[in-house]
């Protein structure tokens, strides 16, 4: 009880203060009054573009392209794609240029049910302006910029769309002109590059759209400022209580997608532009409420509902159905861990999904299915057999760790983390064709590395040695438990695919599975490998043994490993807060929810996710004052708090099953909503 009420204490004082102060009413998070020198913006995304929100009015931080990789920047490796910032505004009124330090009443709000990063502010007693970025949801590649302008006095104004080229991007080209039909006038501003060592074209193409009939909208003037950025621009007057509203369209692809990007830029915006605006608006609201069916809420405490909302929002808008893309640690928001895939996805950011949106979940497992013969190509490489699935994967699924990082040649519980996450999807749809074409063969090939990878001792036991754990501080060990553990697990999810194919069992598989060793210290406690011996570590390992994976089941021996590796974790350290990542304080926080410690685990459940909001809206770092947002990793962990641990929720050979559990006492119910392939409801009180 202490504990709370002063952590309670604690979080009030740091609201009061103003470190992190938004304004939440159910679906919206607003941003007022904040210091742009501690912004961390917001993103809106669709699975395939990101933008991400700017302290200053009317533009973006930056726009990432899904899929889209080339060499440059940090550790000699591939990076996802910064590309064109086709969504950046200028406004002029009465001459003067907005900015932030000549406006007032300047709020950013994100309207998370709807996807929509709207501005609102004022010049004076000259205007109200309000716009709003979307990044299409039923349009991949396309975003929209709603432009609204209130005159209080008669006013003349000057809206300017830029079309800007990151550093990275070379050989640029810029274009601009009119498609002229009866019934519109479509101008396109288009720019073309390639990526810095050539290895893709990018194109992308914007055209404002506008509310007048043909023949009556502004004329339109194309600026060419510098190869680096060009405009186009149209000059209005405006009587005093009059509003002009208009809108920007745009769309961003590359080689990665298409042969002919260019062409396929200018058609897209195109095709958006005839739609409409109201149209557009319409099919991206409507593609949102579908998502927006599996939803979780809370009663009786509204900032967990905030936090919920929001990690699910952010989840949501960086993954898509249909496609062979998975998620980077920090999603869609930017350049952080160069767009790369670890096992983040697979244990922390796929179960969210697996259980709300299994088809959104799928498009993940496709993602590792088609980047199959890479991992096959890295596991011959390196003396195994079946696959071995690089540590960072980019777009063409090989290794692209740093050198410097050993967590390349030696984090292989990733290639047990895949299959893991395929045997969990057929738990829960079933789906026996996918099961045959998907998963088996998946599967296979990852029991086959584990077969190939241990090694028997003298002691007629299974080892597994020279690893970097999943307590990424223990480098080069031996027989590390989450290793050992996942490779036990997903052997034997081989054997039972098998099973469920009529397939043959492979008893090499069953031998490996029944030999490989967990080590034990005397009194029972589970040791996380082999040369351990109580050294503080970054996050829980031996703990995942018991949730996700299902190893260790008896409830003394997981309160053994709780017990003492909770007095590890660094972030209990004093001095030491910060050096654990948000996910840690969660896999405690679902055990000690499963096992009834309820105070317990609230204290471990806001350790997960609050200390590691960042200005003004609550985005998450990685680690507890981190400046690295947005951490996807960070929101998937926190959503299995809620949906795994108070929600109760559990994927079992049955399909999801729901635990008994208990919730905090600041909450009156929870309820999980649009669960599964059969969308079912489910909740506590």
């Amino acid at each position: 009880m202490k504990k709370t009420n002063l952590w309670q204490q604690v979080c009030l004082l740091l609201l009061c203060l103003n470190v992190f102060n938004p304004v939440f009413a159910q679906w919206q998070i607003s941003a007022k009054n904040f210091d742009p020198n501690n912004y961390y913006g917001v993103t809106v995304a669709n699975g395939m573009v990101g933008i991400t929100s700017s302290a200053d009015p009317l533009k973006v931080k930056e726009i990432v392209l899904n899929g889209t990789f080339d060499t440059y920047g940090r550790g000699r490796v591939a990076n996802i794609m910064k590309v064109f910032e086709f969504a950046n505004m200028e406004l002029i009124i009465d001459n003067q240029m907005i900015n932030r330090k000549n406006i007032s009443n300047f709020v950013q709000t994100i309207d998370m049910q709807n996807a929509i990063f709207s501005t609102t502010f004022d010049l004076d007693n000259k205007a109200s302006i309000r716009s709003n970025v979307l990044a299409l949801r039923h349009l991949p590649h396309s975003a929209m910029i709603e432009m609204e302008i209130t005159a209080k006095q008669d006013i003349e104004f000057t809206p300017i769309s830029i079309m800007q080229t990151p550093d990275m991007l070379r050989d640029v080209k810029n274009f601009f002109h009119t498609i002229d039909r009866p019934h519109s006038l479509i101008p396109l501003m288009t720019s073309v590059a390639k990526t810095p060592t050539g290895k893709h074209t990018i194109a992308a193409s914007n055209s404002f759209l506008f509310e007048e009939e043909r023949g009556k909208e502004p004329q339109l003037i194309h600026e060419e400022w510098d190869n680096g950025m060009h405009r186009m621009k149209f000059t209005k007057k405006l009587k005093a209580g009059d509003t002009y509203k208009f809108s920007v369209v745009g769309s961003v692809i590359s080689t990665a997608h298409v042969t002919d990007p260019h062409n396929e830029a200018e058609r897209l915006t195109i095709f958006a532009a005839l739609e409409k605006r109201e149209r557009l608006l319409k099919k991206h609201k409507e593609a949102w409420a579908e998502l927006w069916e599996s939803d979780i809420v809370i009663e009786g405490d509204e900032e967990a509902q905030r936090a919920a909302r929001f990690s699910l929002y952010n989840l949501y808008s960086f993954c898509r159905e249909g496609q062979a893309y998975s998620l980077s640690p920090m999603g869609l928001s930017g350049l952080g861990y160069n767009g790369h895939v670890f096992w983040d996805t697979e244990i922390w950011m796929f179960p969210p999904l697996l259980v709300m949106k299994p088809e959104l979940a799928k498009s993940l497992l496709e993602y590792r299915f088609e980047r199959m013969e890479a991992a096959k190509y890295n596991a011959k490489s390196h003396g195994y057999q079946g696959v071995m699935f690089p540590w960072e994967s980019d777009d063409s699924g090989q290794e692209s760790t740093p050198v410097w990082a050993l967590t390349g040649p030696f984090q292989h519980h990733i290639t047990g983390d895949v299959g893991f996450a395929f045997w969990k999807y057929y738990q829960v749809t079933k789906d026996k064709n996918w099961l045959k074409e998907r998963a088996y063969p998946m599967l296979k090939e990852v029991a086959d590395f584990w077969t190939s990878r241990v090694e028997k001792g003298t002691d007629g036991k299974y080892h597994i040695i020279n690893v970097v754990c999943a307590d990424e501080w223990a480098e080069n060990v031996d027989d590390n438990a989450y290793t050992n553990g996942m490779a036990k697990e997903v052997l034997g999810y081989a054997n039972q695919a098998a099973k469920e194919l009529g397939l043959p069992e492979n008893p090499k598989w069953k031998e490996v599975q029944d030999g490989l060793v967990i080590l034990k210290f005397p009194d029972g406690t589970t040791r996380e490998h082999a040369t351990y011996n109580g050294e503080l570590i970054k996050q829980g390992d031996v703990n995942l043994l018991a949730y996700p994976m299902k190893q260790i089941t008896d409830i003394p021996t997981i309160k053994k490993d709780l017990d003492y590796y909770w007095k590890a974790l660094a972030d209990n350290q004093p001095g030491r807060k910060g050096q654990s990542p948000a996910m840690a304080h969660g896999v405690f926080a679902i055990l000690n929810i499963r096992l009834g410690e309820t105070e317990t685990a609230y204290k471990q459940y806001m350790d997960s996710y609050k200390p590691n909001e960042a200005p003004p809206f609550g985005v998450l770092a990685e680690t507890a004052g981190g400046t690295n947002p947005y951490f996807v990793t960070g929101a998937g962990g926190y959503l299995q708090t809620l949906i795994n641990g108070w929600g109760g929720l559990d994927i079992t050979e049955t399909g999801i099953i729901q635990l008994k559990t208990k919730l905090p006492k600041q909450w009156k119910s929870l309820t999980l909503k649009g669960v599964g392939v059969e969308k079912k409801t489910f909740s506590v009180k």
